[in-house]
């Protein structure tokens, strides 16, 4: 069994690990949040939604697995073409999307009637295509024209879109590719350029964007100080969870907090698991991150360890993101707890950005595309490994 465990889960097994448990949190804290609102929806079955997550945490699982199990050097191709067909879905989400607290953020998927949120898919693209391009021009990095200006094109892009619908979304993708220029070696002069073409582009996103004037009340009202009604219900259910918790299924606040399944999930799970448990989520996001950081100088190639950075800090400052507010370090927003919070495009994605982390961790799978990169020009060989890599 262990010999089949191993020859089927390759890569690093603590990532395995700890998506294991993110995934059994995750259907215990959504079976929690929502058995309430289950037993009000769909007729007394409080066990709708516990099976609804499940199979999604599965469907997470499986993409995991399968992208694991591809070169990552393919990411950079598959993503470019991604980034290219997420811009006019983002153009028809702001448009002609579903429309939930007066944001379309959603696609209807035609004949299966389910809904896809385009914005996870250009995070996850941008932060590949963004990977590549500084590890391709990392010989040209001083040239502003050469290497920062199609990254500034595409992250002021992208971010631009999304902001049109989701706000906060925009502003931690945008901060996530800055601090992957940062660590990519970009200059700070360039990088002053990058933060002042964001203003900019999130001032046009507040403008002509669908919750421009809600973002900029919810800022407004952390800055004075002001509690409204979500972050009060976050608070009681953080406060009442005390050290050791009131156990699983015991939570009261889920009663009262809107979303408590999703944008509020860690409230839940600290009134339940306590701030034991609220400092283990913590520790491991953070460990997630220090695996995947790890890889930086160890990848057979710098594209490989730039881009487990550049996976692993989206995850994780989105992680960290969504704590803050439930704790009341930052204003409300509709940001989930990944791999955690009840979704199905979030968890989906989520599940193939750490399987390409675990493709990072194993090198070189498919060894012909060796050949390939020879006769094309691509990115540099990573300094730092000692034993010889391939670009």
């Amino acid at each position: 069994m262990k010999q089949l465990i191993k020859a089927k889960l390759k890569g690093d097994p603590i990532i395995w690990g700890i998506a294991f448990i993110f995934s059994h949190l995750s259907i215990l804290a959504v079976y929690s949040a929502s058995s309430s609102l289950a037993y009000r929806q769909m007729h007394h079955n409080t066990e709708y939604y516990l099976i609804r997550q499940a199979l999604l945490i599965g469907g997470g699982l499986a993409a995991m697995w399968l992208s694991h199990r591809i070169d990552y050097r393919y990411y950079a191709a598959i993503a470019k073409v991604a980034l290219w067909m997420s811009i006019p879905l983002l153009l028809v989400t702001w448009q002609y999307g579903l429309k939930l607290n007066e944001a379309s953020r959603w696609l209807n998927i035609p004949f299966i009637n389910k809904s896809f949120q385009p914005s996870d898919l250009a995070q996850l693209s941008l932060i590949i295509r963004i990977a590549h391009m500084l590890a391709k021009q990392q010989k040209n990095i001083t040239c502003f024209r050469a290497a920062c200006l199609p990254m500034l094109i595409w992250s002021g892009l992208i971010s631009g879109l999304i902001a049109l619908t989701n706000f906060s979304c925009a502003i931690l993708l945008f901060a996530t590719c800055l601090t992957l220029m940062f660590i990519g070696r970009i200059p700070i002069k360039y990088l002053l350029i990058i933060v002042l073409t964001g203003i900019l582009v999130g001032g046009g996103g507040l403008i002509w964007g669908q919750r421009g004037r809600t973002a900029l009340k919810r800022i407004e009202g952390f800055i004075k100080g002001t509690v409204s009604f979500q972050a009060e219900q976050s608070y009681i259910a953080i406060a009442t969870g005390g050290l050791l918790g009131k156990g699983p299924g015991n939570s009261t606040q889920r009663n009262f907090l809107p979303h408590p399944y999703s944008d509020f999930i860690y409230a839940i799970l600290i009134e339940e698991y306590g701030l034991i448990g609220g400092i283990f989520i913590l520790v491991l996001y953070l460990l997630l991150l220090y695996r995947s950081i790890a890889l930086l100088p160890t990848a057979s190639s710098y594209y490989g360890g730039i881009l487990a950075t550049g996976i692993s800090l989206l995850i994780v400052f989105q992680a960290l993101l969504n704590m803050s507010i439930a704790v009341g370090l930052g204003p409300v927003t509709g940001l989930p707890l990944p791999f955690v919070s009840m979704g199905g495009t979030s968890v989906l994605f989520t599940g193939i950005a750490l399987g390409i982390l675990l493709s990072i961790g194993q090198g070189v799978i498919d060894t012909e595309l060796i050949h390939l990169q020879k006769a094309v020009a691509g990115i540099r060989y990573n300094r730092y490994k000692k034993n010889g890599g391939d670009e």
